[in-house]
């Protein structure tokens, strides 16, 4: 349990990373790209050392593509919302998608969801409602920004799920990670990214990498093996917690008492999901794309970080 924990806690803080590299002069565009390039060069590395072997044909053409449409959208629209309204805000909007995978899943199947994904789903809509505020305080922009990253995420997890069983998580990772940077990399020509100025706003944005990505990741397969999908899927609805708490603590952000009943009912739904899933299907535990085993485990294959 405590692999998933430290996983959650990494993952959680990388709204933390990004939104103070983007205070020392960074754009989006610039950490992203940082963070793509370098985890992409670690995983890499990480590959090279493990000796894991590459995914071919159909499998890698799906995994490109999900890391060049659906893990740069995602990543996109998530950072975006954080240069308009409070990371708390953005990681509790974000974390609806378990319960949109879920609900996916059922419909895409042609079956009736269950009775807890029902109530879990109107346990989400109604926190998300609690949480945007009753008049939509805040930016509208952002909120919709956060939203349309947790669908996008879900096209990306169940797209994840045509995998083939023989792909592993960390080659999936890698490549997802790789084509995000392509993607990135190629924007260069079309928009010079700003990128931090200063040792606190380089680590940051390296932090979004090595951190909130590849350590995030590593940590969290370690603690499947160990706990189980199910139940490290209910022990990582702690993430949006975590970047709540990390906000609070770093830049004095604060939830209304109705804005925390939201994100409670929130992490309730996903919390509900995750134990009616177990025994099929594990929700993925949010930010980063399930790259290996989306579909099954629905972290990552792709894991990668999302938010």
């Amino acid at each position: 349990m405590s692999l998933i924990l430290a996983s959650a806690t990494c993952f959680g803080a990388m709204a933390i990373f990004a939104k103070v590299a983007y205070a020392s002069g960074a754009d989006v565009h610039g950490v992203l790209l940082v963070r793509f390039g370098v985890a992409a060069v670690a995983l890499l590395a990480l590959m090279a050392l493990t000796s894991s072997s590459w995914p071919r044909g159909r499998d890698l053409q799906l995994l490109v593509a999900m890391g060049a449409v659906g893990y740069v959208g995602q990543s996109l629209t998530y950072f975006t919302a954080l240069t308009r309204i409070p990371a708390g805000l953005v990681a509790v909007l974000f974390y609806t998608y378990p319960v949109l995978v879920a609900i996916s899943a059922a419909v895409l199947g042609r079956r009736m969801p269950t009775m807890v994904i029902l109530a879990a789903s109107g346990a989400a809509t109604l926190g998300v409602a609690l949480v945007a505020g009753p008049r939509l305080e805040g930016d509208l922009l952002g909120i919709v920004l956060a939203v349309a990253a947790a669908v996008i995420y879900t096209g990306y997890i169940l797209a994840g799920g045509r995998l083939s069983g023989g792909t592993g998580p960390l080659a999936s990772t890698t490549i997802v990670c790789l084509a995000a940077t392509f993607v990135y990399g190629g924007a260069w020509l079309a928009h010079t990214p700003s990128f931090p100025s200063g040792v606190t706003g380089w680590s940051a944005a390296v932090a979004t990498a090595v951190v909130s990505t590849v350590i995030a990741i590593v940590a969290f397969f370690a603690g499947l093996r160990l706990l189980g999908a199910a139940p490290s899927a209910a022990v990582s609805s702690a993430e949006p917690v975590v970047t709540s708490v990390l906000a609070f603590l770093v830049f004095g952000e604060r939830l209304t008492s109705l804005q925390v009943f939201g994100a409670a009912l929130v992490c309730a739904s996903v919390l509900g999901v995750a134990a009616t899933s177990g025994r099929t299907s594990a929700p993925p535990p949010p930010s980063q794309p399930d790259l290996g085993s989306l579909g099954g485990q629905n972290r990552p294959a792709a894991s990668a970080g999302a938010s």
